[in-house]
């Protein structure tokens, strides 16, 4: 059975079936909005965008994966606010002749990854489109002040929570038609956020924080820019790891260049960069990467980056 087959309402009422609700949700999908309940202080919201054939590929990716996919990167950047993820609005367009098997399979990946994360569907649309398309709206609750970007002061640490490196990785064996390192193709393919790391931070003091969705010399350009200082990345600190280096390997370029071009510059691992006042005790999941100095930019073993900073949609 194809959606074209179910219509847009039964495809609604198919969705539906497939998401638990919650106690935040006091009105669910049904009505013309949804309604949750709010707790004192400000609300965050984020939005984001998947496009078949640019996001992800049907060939290459299972539907679960991709609703974990587009969960997991709306919910990364609710975390790097250093929010508690609350809920997801999620719009659908696809082809008539997308089966229906697949439609609800991208569900069950969506509430999946809220379920991990601590949150819910609450609600969205459906439409017709000539391919598929995912716009995923993803709503948080703080505990105090946001934690932007703008906040970084020289003298402060720079640590990351998460892996790096991993996705583009993966993207580069799937290009090449390669099954291992499978570890990092499933990395690709949906991405495990530390979303707790997110709160934490903003507990710990956090001056500035970025989901690493682009990449991570990129992304702490983006920090760079806005708290109007410079930031060192100690190569040194950064350990690619045996999964990487056999990806490298497979792709016949062994060594550690490659590897630490990935997780210099590779996107969609959604690990959580922050920058912390000196002398904050850091967890132990947290590696400490370099810190933040006068000037402006990222430099990289005392250099300025050369060449691509990360992912660049319209590069």
């Amino acid at each position: 059975m194809t959606v074209a087959d179910l219509g847009e309402f039964g495809l609604i009422a198919a969705i539906a079936a497939r998401l638990p609700r919650d106690g935040t949700t006091i009105v669910g999908i049904g009505d013309d909005a949804a309604v949750l309940a709010a707790s004192p202080g400000s609300q965050v919201a984020t939005m984001d965008l998947l496009v078949e054939g640019r996001h992800f590929r049907r060939d290459w990716s299972r539907p679960e994966d991709v609703g974990g996919k587009a969960a997991a990167q709306n919910l990364a950047d609710v975390a790097a606010m250093g929010a508690t993820p609350v809920a997801l609005l999620v719009g659908l367009a696809a082809p008539g002749d997308l089966p229906v098997a697949w439609a609800v399979a991208l569900v069950d990946g969506l509430a999946a990854e809220c379920a991990r994360a601590g949150a819910t569907v609450a609600g969205g649309d459906v439409s017709s489109a000539d391919t598929i398309m995912i716009a995923v709206t993803a709503l948080g609750k703080l505990a105090g002040a946001p934690v932007t970007r703008a906040g970084a002061r020289p003298g402060d640490v720079l640590a990351v929570v998460g892996v790096l490196g991993h996705s583009a990785a993966g993207l580069a064996l799937l290009s090449a038609g390669l099954a291992e390192p499978a570890s990092l193709i499933a990395a690709h393919r949906w991405p495990r956020p530390v979303y707790q790391a997110g709160p934490e931070a903003a507990a710990l003091g956090a001056t500035s924080m970025i989901d690493v969705s682009d990449g991570l010399v990129a992304d702490l350009a983006h920090v760079a820019q806005a708290s109007g200082a410079g930031i060192g990345i100690d190569t040194a600190r950064l350990a690619p790891g045996a999964d990487l280096e056999a990806a490298a390997a497979a792709l016949s370029e062994p060594g550690p260049a490659l590897a630490l071009r990935w997780m210099l510059t590779g996107g969609e691992d959604h690990a959580l960069a922050a920058t912390f006042p000196p002398g904050t005790r850091l967890p132990a999941h947290w590696t400490v990467l370099g810190g933040v100095h006068e000037g402006h930019g990222v430099q990289v073993d005392g250099r300025p980056w050369a060449g691509p900073a990360g992912w660049d949609h319209f590069g």
